[in-house]
């Protein structure tokens, strides 16, 4: 979930490659309506985003009780001092600083999905 396409396709590519399959959403909203539509394993979550951030979009998923554990990793730009807390106190499983570090997010991915 993230607000730049450009960077949603990319991730999507790569994890395609990878043998993942991806379900994309480019708002907050958007993520809410594909989740309970795709019952994902996992999300990737944007946190500066329009309308809805990430923070407000990980606390109505958990809100949710089919996704109370649902692994949630927060991708963002903003990787100041206090925004990781800031992360897992509102929802966040895990958090990666932008840019993706593809590698990094690949190991994420299997210590969450256990693969």
């Amino acid at each position: 979930v993230d607000d730049e396409k450009r960077l949603v396709s990319l991730v999507e590519s790569y994890l395609s490659q990878e043998g993942y399959r991806v379900a994309a959403a480019y708002t907050g909203t958007e993520a809410l309506s594909v989740a309970r539509r795709e019952k994902p394993d996992l999300i990737i979550l944007d946190i500066m985003m329009p309308e809805m951030d990430g923070y407000e979009t990980m606390r109505a998923v958990r809100k949710q009780p089919q996704f109370k554990h649902l692994p949630i990793i927060a991708l963002t730009a903003k990787a100041m001092k206090g925004d990781r807390e800031k992360c897992l106190e509102a929802g966040a499983s895990d958090y990666l600083a932008k840019p993706v570090n593809t590698e990094q997010l690949l190991t994420m991915l299997r210590m969450w999905l256990h693969r």
